[in-house]
């Protein structure tokens, strides 16, 4: 079924998060390392990227690497790094003829420093690109970034720049990584799980979620239009009733 003739202009989700798990299970399956899996995974990648852009999705954000993800044993996190890097020099053709806008949120100073100066030069090289911002969780966990943003709305308050009575829903949002990236209207997760792994808890308070038992390197972008006119089937209320809409 060709799920892109189906899509409504009118209804497209602005904000698409993507976890992206099953690369090390499913290199197993196959009898290989976990890091084919990670490798293979890639394409996928692109897949999401491209049909991100094809359909006029204006926001992409995937969890590459969580904070957890340090834990990993040292041979598997050393390949990620490497794989990050060769991935991002040999994608930046793609992001600049697709419009992509490179963007990351975490920890980037836990990173090797080849890495971090891989990213600002793709950052820096796609700046203009204004059709899709790609956003990059590295070394990301929402937990940590709820903690970063409470020491530094307590910090302004301490120091006179923010009244306790003005703190509200959008001062939080305001100190988040994601402050000027809108919350994601779907959150796509391959792999058979069904859980969102300390990634962006307080911005996905109303997204709509989606699980699909495809592991990663075999995601394609007629499944992100799938995700798409599944998310444009359902109701969101935000609390109202179906008649108050």
């Amino acid at each position: 079924m060709n799920f892109k003739d189906k899509l409504s202009k009118d209804k497209l989700p602005k904000h698409i998060a993507i976890i992206m798990d099953g690369n090390g299970r499913w290199a197993k399956g196959l009898g290989k390392l976990r890091i084919f899996g990670h490798q293979s995974g890639v394409g996928a990648v692109r897949e999401a990227m491209e049909g991100a852009v094809d359909v006029g999705v204006k926001y992409l954000t995937l969890y590459a690497f969580s904070s957890e993800n340090w834990n990993r044993p040292k041979l598997e996190v050393k390949a990620l790094m490497e794989l990050l890097v060769n991935t991002l020099a040999k994608e930046t053709k793609t992001f600049m003829a697709n419009g992509i806008r490179l963007n990351t949120i975490g920890d980037l100073s836990a990173l090797p420093k080849h890495c971090q100066k891989t990213l600002q030069d793709a950052i820096a090289e796609t700046q203009h690109n204004s059709n899709c911002v790609l956003t990059l969780a590295l070394s990301y966990g929402s937990r940590a970034e709820l903690v970063d943003a409470t020491k530094a709305i307590v910090r302004k308050i301490q120091e006179g720049l923010l009244q306790l009575e003005d703190l509200n829903e959008q001062t939080i949002s305001e100190h988040l990584y994601t402050a000027n990236i809108p919350d994601p209207d779907l959150l796509i997760r391959t792999g058979g799980e069904q859980r969102i792994s300390n990634y962006l808890l307080y911005q996905m308070a109303y997204t709509e979620l989606y699980f699909l038992d495809k592991m990663w390197p075999e995601f394609n972008r007629e499944d992100l239009f799938q995700a798409i006119y599944q998310y444009q089937q359902r109701e969101r209320r935000f609390g109202k009733t179906s008649e108050q809409l």
